[in-house]
């Protein structure tokens, strides 16, 4: 596969009937960056009113932002949105590369499409890429909700138990410049098996998370 020349769409998920578009972050458009601003304000809204904030000023990312994207698209504009960023991670000491996933969303009215659909759409991308693994963070709250996004089987292991640290995506006067999470860690084995994941209670994110 060429990365390259991925920004093509192409791939349509039957199940969906979404047309699923791969690019490099420094293909988007204005145009892509205003819509992607909206598609997330309306997205993460209803999650906080904070979290909606984060995408003020046209902005289509949070904190860290990705290298590349999978966005899904139906008659109606973004329909679903996957980020990558390839970073080194401390696991319980041991620097381990990784493809961080986040900014994941999907818009209210296909909920039920689920995160594995936008993972096995990145999948094929993760192993060009050469990762021994994929890893992104989500709330122990959602444990339940993520097992059954990922379907059956599963693509990825939740490992809970751990603490992250991450790097405040600014400088505040009134806050620490770390912040530590309790999260449930998700890893996608890509080139390496699960069992070479190292063990560790806590991950140095060594920045800010995507």
């Amino acid at each position: 596969m060429n990365i390259a020349t991925s920004s093509a769409r192409g791939v349509l998920s039957r199940r969906s009937q979404l047309q699923w578009r791969l690019c490099w972050e420094n293909e988007l458009q204005l145009a892509d960056h205003l819509e992607l601003a909206d598609f997330f304000r309306k997205t993460y809204e209803p999650t906080g009113a904070f979290n909606g904030q984060l995408f003020e000023g046209n902005r289509s990312w949070a904190r860290a932002r990705p290298e590349l994207r999978a966005i899904g698209y139906d008659a109606r504009g973004v329909a679903a949105h996957l980020g990558l960023l390839r970073r080194f991670i401390k696991v319980g000491g041991v620097d381990l590369l990784v493809a961080e996933l986040g900014l994941y969303g999907v818009r209210a009215d296909l909920e039920g499409l689920g995160v594995s659909h936008s993972i096995r759409v990145m999948y094929p991308v993760l192993q060009v890429l050469g990762v021994p693994f994929a890893f992104g963070t989500v709330r122990p709250a959602l444990q339940n909700h993520i097992a059954r996004l990922l379907g059956r089987p599963a693509l990825a292991t939740i490992v809970p138990g751990v603490r992250v640290r991450s790097t405040q995506p600014d400088v505040y006067l009134d806050l620490p410049p770390t912040h530590v999470e309790d999260v449930l860690v998700v890893v996608l084995p890509i080139l390496r098996p699960m069992s070479d994941w190292p063990t560790g209670t806590i991950i140095d994110r060594n920045g800010s998370e995507l």
